[in-house]
Formats: structure tokens, sequence, C-alpha cells
């Protein structure tokens, strides 16, 4: 899925892409998956959670953001979340405290693992994947992606499980 013409970090950050917007990977445009309805609907809900919890505490949080993890990777999670003051950058080059993966039918593991790695590395401390079409929740880290029942930030006082998340059939 990526194109074989490499591309500068600059021209990319200048180029308009359409309606779905690639990441960008070592000179690389790698295509992200259309996602279906039960993503964009887990997608809402998340991040409709987020903006609630940010009216009593200092998160906030976003859909579909470019994020600088190097000079030459920026990804877009389908939900971050910041904590602390509103980020000032346009693109965040500073890890937010939670990313979020929904995957659609068409991800590739070998991608998705790649990316919450990147994630990992780059200093993300909660990495959190969403598999609609299985109604699963996982949380990785450095020993793996293991399924949970429910996403938890006790900082926060935050918790959402996963038949809250998918308790409409889809």
């Amino acid at each position: 899925m990526a194109s074989s013409a490499l591309l500068t970090a600059a021209q990319y950050l200048t180029t308009h892409f359409g309606e779905r917007e690639p990441e960008f990977v070592h000179g690389e445009l790698k295509e992200r998956p259309m996602p279906t309805f039960s993503h964009a609907e887990a997608q809402a809900i998340l991040v409709s959670l987020f903006r609630q919890l940010g009216k009593t505490h200092r998160v906030h949080g976003v859909t579909e953001l470019r994020l600088k993890m190097a000079g030459d990777l920026f990804r877009i999670p389908d939900v971050a979340v910041f904590a602390g003051p509103r980020p000032a950058e346009a693109v965040p080059s500073s890890p937010p405290l939670v990313v979020i993966e929904i995957t659609s039918p068409d991800d590739r593991h070998q991608d998705l693992l790649q990316k919450l790695e990147e994630y990992r590395v780059w200093g993300v401390p909660h990495i959190w994947v969403v598999e609609p079409e299985l109604r699963q929740l996982h949380v990785y880290t450095a020993d793996g992606l293991p399924r949970v029942q429910q996403f938890e930030l006790p900082e926060f006082n935050f918790r959402i499980a996963a038949s809250e998340l998918f308790a409409e059939p889809i």
C-alpha cells in the first residue's frame, strides 16, 4: 500500500491528498484503510468520551491528527488523547497520553504491529487497539498485544468496557 516515489517531509506536509490522508513513513506514503461504519462509530464514541472527560480534567481527545514522531515519520492515529495544556503545534511532536487504533477489515496485522511499536518506542504511555468487527479491545505493550475487557486511565478515573463500546449491535 506504499507508493514507490520518495518524498521529503516538507513535501508531505504541503501536499493536499484529498479525502483520506496517507501517513508518511521514511519517505513513503502509506495509505490508510477506509473505515467501516463500525470503525467510525467506535471512533466517535471514544472521542466523545474523552471530550466529556475534558470538562473535568485537562485532557484533549482528537481524531486523525498528524503526529510528527521523527523527521521522516508521521503517523495518524484514529484517536489521540493529550493530557495537560492543549498542544501548541499544529502537528504535535511530543507523544500524547493515549493513541487508539481502530482496525478495519483490510488492515494488515504486520503493519498494525509496526505502527504500535513505533508509538511505544516514541514514548506513548497508553496504546489501545479496538477491533469493532470482533468486538474486542487490546492494549499494546513491550510484551505484546493482550486482549482486555476494558481500557483504563486510573489517574483520571476513566474506564470503558468492551460491553459499553459495543453496546449496539453492529
